[in-house]
C-alpha cells in the first residue's frame, strides 16, 4: 500500500497515544470550497509516497507499547478506499483498539463507506472539511482541538 507518512508515536489527533498514518490521495475539497489553497496537508502532498505492506504497518503498531490507538488522517483516508477498508481488516485480526479516521466529508457524501465500517469495533470518524479563520473547539470524542466549528467526530461502532 502507499503512504505519505507513518509516525509510530503521535499524541496531537487523538486523546490516546496513537500510530498515525498519512494516506497518499486527496480531492483538496477544502480547497475548492474556500476557493484558495488552505490544506492543512498540502506539504504532506507534495512528499514521496511510501511504499509499505500492510502487515509492516501492523507489526511497527504491534511492537510499540506506548500506543493504543490507530489514526488514519491526511490527506484523504476515503480517496484510498479500498487500501483503507483492508487496513482496518487487517488491523482487526489482531486488535480491536481505537480506530480514528480524520476525514474532510461529510457523513452524507460517505453513507455506503460508513455502513461498511460499522461491522467493525471501535470506529471512530472526525468528519469535516478545515474552514480557515475559523475558531477552533474541543471535541469530546477525539479529546483534542479542531479547527473548524464545522468538524465534530462520531464512534460509528
Amino acid at each position: 500500500m502507499k503512504v505519505k507518512t507513518i509516525l509510530t508515536e503521535d499524541f496531537t489527533n487523538y486523546k490516546k497515544p496513537s500510530m498515525l498514518i498519512g494516506f497518499p490521495k486527496c480531492s483538496f475539497k477544502c480547497d475548492k470550497e474556500c476557493g484558495s489553497q488552505v490544506c492543512q496537508n498540502s506539504e504532506l502532498a507534495k512528499s514521496q509516497d511510501i511504499e509499505i505492506l500492510y502487515d509492516n504497518i501492523i507489526n511497527k503498531y504491534l511492537q510499540n507499547n506506548l500506543t493504543k490507538a490507530i489514526v488514519f488522517g491526511g490527506l484523504e483516508p476515503f480517496d484510498s478506499w479500498k487500501d483503507l477498508l483492508l487496513l482496518i481488516n487487517a488491523f482487526r485480526l489482531y486488535v480491536d483498539d481505537d480506530i480514528v479516521i480524520y476525514t474532510g466529508y461529510y457523513p452524507n457524501e460517505i453513507s455506503e463507506q460508513l455502513n461498511q465500517l460499522k461491522q467493525y469495533p471501535n470506529i471512530i470518524i472526525k468528519f469535516g472539511r478545515f474552514i480557515p479563520n475559523q475558531e477552533h473547539h474541543f471535541d469530546e470524542v477525539l479529546g483534542v482541538e479542531l479547527a473548524s466549528p464545522n468538524q465534530y467526530a462520531i464512534k460509528i461502532s
